[in-house]
């Protein structure tokens, strides 16, 4: 459920990504890096665009809650720039497609990327490990030198990444998708991201992406699929 990933993301940090294998101290920096009072006016949106997205997703919850209490409580919405990203666990195929219909009704909605799972609710443990990996690649895009971190919007359902916002370039796309592909336990990543001109992320001199093996030799490809949806 939404409001328990929610919750179990505020306590992460504390202990369960020792348990599972990660670094709390470099999450709490990156999260903190990505929760500065700069964080808005740093996006390609800007803060008005950001704004204007808390005030779409805010009304599709509502109108979700008014509709449907379940699809408030069972489903996650994320924005950006009008663009609208449903993801979360359905009971059926009926429930699915009445919350698309709601969410694409509301002012200001661009487009509505469907990601919504006709499955049964993630156990405790599972949504709690898709925080884990939501935290950990958030983390290392946050400290990668050749990607703006700020641009890009994660969310994880099942261990499928979604990526949501936008690159400067398709080899900053390429990195971060590299990013989220090689994180652990991640099985699937979905690209949602849009190229638009911008200067370079680094200089032409930057350290090679962390794939790439101190020997300067590429490492081995990793196999998790990428889905990269047309806009």
């Amino acid at each position: 459920m939404s409001s328990f990933r929610q919750f179990i993301g505020s306590v992460l940090i504390v202990g369960l990504p020792v348990a599972l294998g990660g670094c709390p101290a470099a999450i709490v920096a990156g999260l903190g890096a990505a929760g500065g009072a700069g964080y808005a006016a740093n996006q390609e949106r800007g803060t008005g665009g950001s704004v204007d997205d808390f005030k779409i997703k805010t009304n599709i919850q509502n109108a979700w809650l008014n509709t449907n209490p379940l699809m408030q409580r069972d489903l996650s919405v994320t924005v950006y720039e009008g663009r609208v990203l449903l993801t979360g666990a359905a009971p059926d195929p009926q429930f699915k497609a009445q919350a698309k219909e709601v969410a694409s009704r509301v002012p200001g909605v661009r487009a509505v990327y469907d990601e919504i799972e006709v499955a049964p609710d993630e156990s405790a443990w599972e949504s709690a490990k898709d925080t884990w990996i939501t935290s950990r690649v958030r983390t290392e895009l946050a400290f990668n030198p050749n990607v703006r971190s700020v641009n890009y919007t994660i969310e994880t359902v099942n261990k499928s990444v979604y990526l949501i916002g936008s690159a400067r370039s398709q080899t900053e796309l390429d990195t971060a998708t590299t990013v989220a592909r090689t994180t652990p336990d991640v099985k699937r990543v979905v690209s949602y991201v849009e190229i638009r001109p911008g200067s370079p992320v680094a200089a032409q001199n930057a350290p090679p992406p962390s794939g790439a093996s101190a020997a300067g030799a590429p490492a081995a490809a990793p196999t998790t699929p990428v889905e990269v949806e047309k806009l």
